[in-house]
This record gives C-alpha cells, sequence and structure tokens, in this order.
C-alpha cells in the first residue's frame, strides 16, 4: 500500500520499529542473563553488537525511503518542493550534464527551472538513500540534510555512532574486537533505541508539518 498519508506512514514506521525493538530486546535479555557462561557471554555480546548495528542502520534505510515514498505520493508541483526535495528531483538532469562535460547539456537544465517548475515532480524514491552498509556520522548528517532533518540529535554521539557501534561492528567482522562487559553493552543498547525513535520522530513530526514543501498546503 502506498504511503499517502501522514497517518499511513505513522504506521509503517511503527511497524518497522516495532519488530526491530522485540528482536533488540530478546538480545538484551540474553545478555542481561546472569546463569550464562563467560565464553558464552562474550559470544552474545559480540553477536549483540552487530545485531545493534544492522537494526541502526536497517531502520535509518528503511524509514528514509518511506518519507521519501511519503513526500512522492503528494503528487506536488516542483516549485512547492523545499530545497532539498528539490535538489533530489532534480540530481538526475544535472548528474546527465555534469557527467558529459558539455556546457550545452546544461541548457535543459536551465530551461527547466526557468519555465517547467509548475509541472508535478517526479521524485524518485526506491532505494534512494543508501548508506553504503557503513551508517557513520558523516553518512547520518548527509541523510538527514537530504531528507531536510536536523541532525543535531546525532551530533553529539558522533563517537559513539563512529566508533562504538559502526567501528566495533567493523572490528568483530574482521574478528579484531576486544571485550565490552554487560554494563557497556546495555548502555550502548539505550543509546541506539533512543537514536531509533528520534529518527522516527523526526520523520513523523516532517510529514505532519508539511516540511517537505516550500509553501504549506492550505
Amino acid at each position: 500500500m502506498s504511503l499517502r498519508t501522514a497517518e499511513q506512514l505513522s504506521d509503517r514506521l511503527s511497524t518497522e520499529l516495532a519488530w526491530r525493538k522485540k528482536e533488540l530486546s530478546e538480545f538484551k535479555s540474553l545478555v542481561e542473563a546472569k546463569s550464562t557462561s563467560l565464553q558464552r557471554h562474550t559470544v552474545l555480546i559480540r553477536s549483540g553488537i552487530v545485531i545493534l548495528y544492522a537494526h541502526w542502520e536497517g531502520f535509518v534505510k528503511s524509514a528514509s525511503n518511506y518519507y521519501l515514498e511519503f513526500v512522492a505520493m503528494q503528487k506536488l508541483r516542483y516549485e512547492q518542493l523545499s530545497s532539498n526535495f528539490l535538489a533530489l528531483a532534480m540530481k538526475t538532469k544535472l548528474n546527465e550534464a555534469r557527467e558529459t562535460n558539455k556546457a550545452s547539456l546544461y541548457i535543459p537544465v536551465c530551461d527547466f527551472f526557468v519555465g517547467n517548475l509548475h509541472q508535478r515532480c517526479s521524485l524518485p524514491y526506491k532505494d534512494v538513500i543508501s548508506t553504503g552498509s557503513n551508517l557513520s556520522s558523516e553518512i547520518m548528517k548527509e541523510i538527514t540534510h537530504i531528507l531536510g532533518l536536523d541532525f543535531s540529535p546525532y551530533s553529539t554521539k558522533s563517537v559513539l555512532i563512529d566508533t562504538k557501534l559502526l567501528g566495533a561492528r567493523n572490528s568483530i567482522a574482521h574478528g579484531n574486537y576486544g571485550s565490552i562487559d554487560r554494563e557497556e553493552y546495555i548502555e550502548l543498547h539505550t543509546e541506539v533505541i533512543g537514536m531509533l525513535n528520534d529518527f522516527r520522530n523526526q520523520i513523523e513530526v516532517a510529514a505532519i508539518n508539511k516540511d517537505f514543501m516550500r509553501t504549506k498546503k492550505n
């Protein structure tokens, strides 16, 4: 079902986040169990970090593309889009002109901006947002800019995102990551859940407030 209303978007985001939270909660319960042997406990924490990162990246990517779909389904004109979405809608045209290195190909692009912004926009939304399997704080900043969201909730968490989450995931994947205790894992779990909630809330508020529009609809 296409995401045409803010309510539909909110429901999709809630469903997407609910199953991720449930899986993370189940894993957290295993880590918290006192009866687990030290060896098994170490394996659980290492696995848990990988899963924490997977849900962090997975939800940001999915939620971002849901929001893009919602905006595309509003069937706005180019002139109604906020600058970030207009840039996204025009990216293909601009890339084609740039890659050929022919100044003449910029002429139709300029003509479009001068005379065709009244047309209904064609906004790409299927798998547009890419994390490159490495959702660092810099990539998160780029994603929030593309979506017209505030990056500040994540700006103070760059060390957590880049080192404790992404860096640890990469190290574990290469078999090099050292030990992390139960309390550190639980703290990381809490921080990730908080960031996921923040991102969902940002998208829901942006959709309700019509922040994707240059001028709000009546």
